[in-house]
């Protein structure tokens, strides 16, 4: 059975954007040449990529190009292959089609499809977008958190997910500082539902959901 890990840069208080529309950036984030490439390094060993339509979106308008952009650096060319040529799967009501190796899925059993996804897979499955991180986790089907933390404290802004509030308790896996400031802390939630199949799963977020 596969792990889905919800990979994301955050503020130290815990903020993926400053405003609506940031769609992930922000000159808050520190990320230089050393923060790139552990980004590379962990994408490429990734079985697969699970995206929300905004952060799948954001990733389709840029890195597809970026592979043979001669102004870019070669790690953000590399990052370009990377995710162009992973297999992915976009999380959508409203598209039904996707280049680049990319899987839809959708309607309202998308997260029984997902559950399946991960009872399937071998190996670590990328999840990126709060909102859909957010669905797996009061699924019962998310079971760690990827964070690169920035030394910056944005006092507003959205938050790392949307509209959670049971307790999640999670243990620490491993850890790493970078040059400028970032850190990197890798964690397993300890509630993830480890179920022989999706049913189950999915049933548990369900009896815990509001």
């Amino acid at each position: 059975m596969g792990r889905f890990s919800y990979w994301m840069n955050v503020s130290l208080d815990l903020r993926i954007e400053q405003a609506p529309g940031d769609d992930g950036g922000g000159d808050w984030m520190r990320i230089d040449e050393e923060v790139h490439r552990e980004f590379n390094e962990r994408a490429r060993a990734l079985a697969a990529l699970v995206q929300g339509r905004v952060m799948y979106e954001t990733m389709e308008g840029f890195w597809p190009g970026a592979r043979a952009d001669a102004s870019l650096p070669d790690y953000m060319r590399e990052y370009g292959e990377i995710w162009t040529a992973a297999p992915k799967v976009l999380v959508s009501r409203t598209r039904d089609s996707a280049g680049h190796h990319t899987r839809v899925i959708g309607g309202d059993d998308a997260v029984e499809q997902l559950a399946a996804l991960r009872s399937e897979t071998d190996g670590t499955i990328g999840v990126g977008g709060a909102t859909l991180a957010t669905q797996l986790l009061r699924a019962g089907l998310l079971d760690e958190l990827l964070l690169f933390t920035h030394p910056a404290i944005l006092g507003s802004g959205r938050p790392l997910f949307d509209d959670h509030d049971v307790p999640v308790e999670l243990d620490l896996l491993e850890q790493r500082s970078f040059q400028q400031g970032a850190t990197m802390h890798r964690y397993a939630v300890r509630t993830a539902t480890a179920a022989s199949g999706p049913g189950s799963a999915v049933s548990a977020g369900r009896a815990g959901a509001p």
